[in-house]
This record gives C-alpha cells, sequence and structure tokens, in this order.
C-alpha cells in the first residue's frame, strides 16, 4: 500500500466524524488502509468542514481517473456530515454533481464545504472537490433534509 499524507493545514483541528455519526461511515470512508478511500476530516479556521482524500486505484473509471460515482460518493459523505457538524441530524434528499476535469487517481484531494442556508428542515450545503493547488474536479450542491424526533429515536442516533 503506498503511504499517503492526509494532513491538514496549519490552524486547521482534526474532526472525528465516527465520533459524531457513528460507524455508518464505513461506505465510503471507513477503509482508511484500503485501496478505495483513504480520508482525514479537519475544521478550518472558519469552522467550515474540510476532508482530505485519496482516490485509490480500485476508484477507476476512465482509465487512471476517478469514475464519478466515486466522486459522487465522497461527495455525499462529506456533504451530508458538514450538516451533521453544524448540528443538524439530517439525511440527504438531494444531491447534483458537476463535474468539471477528470481526477487522476491516486491523488489526494480536498473537500471544501459549506452551510448556504437553514430553512426549516432543509439545509442546503455546496461544496468542491479540488486539487491542493486550487484545480476543481467537481462541484456539489446537497439538499439535506433534518430528521424527525420519530426517525432520530428508531435509528438509535440520538
Amino acid at each position: 500500500m503506498p503511504e499517503v499524507d492526509l494532513q491538514g493545514e496549519v490552524g486547521w483541528e482534526s474532526f472525528d466524524a465516527p465520533a459524531l455519526v457513528g460507524e455508518t461511515l464505513r461506505f465510503v470512508s471507513g477503509d482508511r488502509t484500503g485501496n478505495r478511500f483513504r480520508m482525514s476530516y479537519f475544521r478550518d479556521q472558519e469552522q467550515h468542514l474540510v476532508a482530505r482524500v485519496w482516490f485509490g486505484p480500485v476508484t477507476e473509471g476512465p482509465p487512471d481517473h476517478a469514475h464519478g460515482g466515486s466522486i459522487a460518493a465522497v461527495l455525499d459523505e462529506v456533504l451530508g456530515l458538514a450538516a451533521w457538524a453544524d448540528g443538524h441530524k439530517i439525511v440527504v434528499g438531494n444531491l447534483n454533481v458537476s463535474f468539471r476535469q477528470l481526477l487522476p487517481i491516486q491523488t489526494v484531494v480536498q473537500v471544501n464545504t459549506k452551510i448556504v442556508s437553514v430553512q426549516g428542515r432543509k439545509i442546503m450545503v455546496h461544496g468542491e472537490v479540488c486539487s491542493l493547488d486550487g484545480t476543481i474536479y467537481a462541484t456539489g450542491e446537497c439538499l439535506c433534509i433534518t430528521l424527525t424526533e420519530a426517525q432520530i429515536a428508531s435509528s438509535g442516533k440520538s
């Protein structure tokens, strides 16, 4: 397995995502040493959630580049988690992804997030997947829906 540097920037705080939402993060970020994804979460100076993500060889779609579905799965997890980190217990209701550039596999990228609006049970989160030097590979717009108390109680996430 290649060594992968997923450290954040100076001034960022590590963010323990599994402690917030439990082991449900297994789908994307649960395998920290595998060939699919490796991820680390942080809060930047403005307290936005940021992820550093390595797209491994088994995320390949087009030759030597990440499959669009793998990029969408990462955006689903990171943007939804941004809402949870902001205090909203949500599920993703809609995710729109715009692909801008092919993302080379075995590359570390950054996913930046921002809570754009909160209106009743609807939380809008925007994000972008970009290289560490600023090339934007994909953007995402995520409509999150706050869970009801009954849904939270039945899920065991209180």
